[in-house]
């Protein structure tokens, strides 16, 4: 996204029915520039959804060396929140998307909406309607019946004038009173039937505090802030094609010159999770997530928190493409781009995250032996580092069997593995728990003519597994991620019967190298078989690190291509 024609593979953008529109345009002499916009509401936060709608229009405004205008969508009060503000701001920096100097408010056009509403009421084009909400719904008429014509419909433009003033200036009831655009009630477009332009709201504004009580509808207020700031192409969501009459009914009447234009593409949902924002709120409210910034929610807060990085989010967008129609897309293709960002970037350590522990009976007591490793063999600018090897490790669980199946490749009674960067291991007997019978320990011997790197090829050892040195190791609480939402075709009654119970996995047990002691907040590293790990930007502390699961290694999405 930074760049201005290439993603960060230095791949050319795919051209998309947008860009045939705008090369169109030009070529016609339409347009001579291209102005895009993003226009957040500042009552929640952003997902991977917005970051689509971002994506599609600040990369084609770059494309075509044109403006990219962030916009908050702040005509509603009651919902918004300068804590949303900020984190929208914080998300779309991360991103990538430069706006430069243009943040810019729907509250800032507040006047201007306001004297356009007046001008639109002295056309007769506007009018103060006193019916109660059932009641226009019930005028309204269905998708199938015309509506009817409100009563207050033919007030005088002296009347209205009045009225209108006297919503502005506070002397009517909240919801007594809303201003109308006067269209067609027998419209078949639902959204041109005298649709509502202004409603009474008595509630402090975040930026403008209380001078208003009235406040324009998005559907009114939207083309009159794209068109005064030179917007070329509002493009938004599909949902929002049979709203784009009524955009161009608000500009031609107002008479903007080069007015512009409202275009849609498909939305895009993924795999695993839900887009709803009321769904996200509900999730958050009622505690059956950490947050907005959970690692298991599709906010960009989450996937940030989690350790995805913008990069590997933009390839993932820029790979998606931009379609007419609404798309879902396998959660597993994001992650296949996450790991391909991560895989020469991440350093590989080794962790033991449900640990077995191994005492080595023939290694001397007290001894640190400082072994040698590469950060990351697919890169070896990274350098290498020292790992201490003693005479008691642990590994995992998993890499023991007492009464191995066949072809298994790992340690069991009598059977020979390497200890990854470091020597031959051999069980000689196995400790249990007296009252559970559980393997708490396993007596092993190691060959000191083995070491890794001194090019012993005399045996050939039935497998490699990873370890940490217990008397190095730091303890760290290993969160491990799954989808959010059940896959699946099962219909349900309530989304949240389709919730994973198996979202999150904690191992409070879990050990890693010493090298992460001082990792800072943030840091990404890759665990050797268990996959991508990102040290939690929340919970984690120097006393007590808390480290998230990114992606898993497996990668089922690269190897289906």
């Amino acid at each position: 996204m930074p760049n201005n024609t290439e993603n960060d593979k230095n791949t050319p953008v795919a051209s998309n029915f947008i860009h045939r529109i705008i090369d169109k345009d030009l070529e016609g002499g339409v347009n001579n520039r291209v102005h895009t916009r993003f226009p957040p509401e500042p009552n929640g936060y952003l997902h991977i959804g917005s970051a689509y709608a971002i994506n599609i229009n600040y990369s084609t405004a770059k494309k075509y060396g044109g403006k990219f205008n962030l916009r908050f969508d702040d005509t509603n009060p009651s919902r918004e929140d300068i804590e949303y503000v900020e984190s929208i701001i914080s998300d779309i920096k991360w991103l990538g998307a430069d706006w430069e100097d243009r943040v810019l408010y729907a509250s800032d056009y507040f006047k201007q909406c306001y004297e356009f509403a007046v001008k639109l009421i002295k056309k007769g084009k506007a009018f103060v309607c006193d019916l109660s909400k059932e009641e226009m719904r019930e005028y309204r008429g269905t998708l199938t019946e015309k509506g009817k014509d409100s009563p207050y419909r033919n007030r005088s433009i002296e009347e209205n004038l009045e009225l209108f003033e006297g919503m502005k200036n506070g002397e009517f009831q909240e919801g007594s009173r809303v201003l109308r655009a006067k269209i067609d009630m027998s419209s078949p477009n639902i959204n041109m039937r005298d649709p509502v332009i202004y409603r009474i709201q008595y509630t402090h504004h975040y930026r403008t505090g209380d001078k208003w009580c009235i406040y324009p509808m998005y559907d009114y207020a939207h083309p009159i802030q794209d068109a005064i700031e030179g917007i070329t192409h509002s493009l938004c969501s599909d949902e929002f094609k049979d709203h784009r009459p009524l955009y161009e009914w608000v500009i031609n009447e107002i008479g903007f010159e080069s007015p512009p234009k409202q275009r849609e593409f498909g939305r895009m949902g993924v795999t695993g999770t839900v887009m709803s924002k009321r769904y996200l709120r509900e999730l958050v409210e009622g505690n059956y997530v950490d947050g907005w910034d959970d690692p298991r929610m599709p906010t960009l807060q989450g996937l940030r928190r989690r350790g995805y990085s913008p990069e590997a989010l933009r390839t993932f967008l820029n790979e998606v493409g931009v379609s007419k129609g609404g798309s879902v897309v396998d959660m597993a293709m994001l992650e296949h781009f996450v790991r391909d960002d991560l895989k020469l970037k991440a350093p590989r350590v080794m962790s033991v995250l449900r640990p077995l522990k191994v005492v080595i009976t023939n290694y001397p007591e007290g001894e640190t032996e400082w072994l040698e490793a590469e950060n990351n063999p697919e890169n070896p600018e990274m350098g290498k580092r020292k790992i201490p090897f003693s005479r008691v490790v642990y590994i995992e669980r998993e890499d023991f069997s007492e009464n191995p199946p066949k072809k298994y490749k790992r340690l069991s009674p009598g059977i020979e593995v390497r200890l990854r960067h470091a020597y031959f291991i051999k069980c000689e007997e196995i400790i249990k728990d007296e009252k559970t019978g559980e393997i708490i320990e396993l007596r092993c011997t190691y060959d000191p003519e083995t070491k890794s790197g001194t090019g012993f090829t005399a045996r050939k050892p039935k497998g490699t597994i990873h370890w940490v040195s217990a008397d190095h190791a730091v303890k760290a609480e290993v969160r491990l991620y799954d989808r959010l939402m059940l896959d699946g075709d099962k219909e349900v009654e309530d989304w949240k019967e389709n919730l994973n119970p198996n979202s999150l996995e904690k191992l409070d047990s879990a050990f890693v190298e010493p090298s992460l002691k001082e990792a800072k907040s943030g840091s990404k590293y890759q665990f050797l078989r268990h996959g991508y790990f990102n040290i939690d930007t929340k919970d984690s502390t120097k006393e007590a690190l808390v480290i998230n699961r990114i992606v898993p290694l497996k990668d089922s999405w690269g190897k289906r291509k």
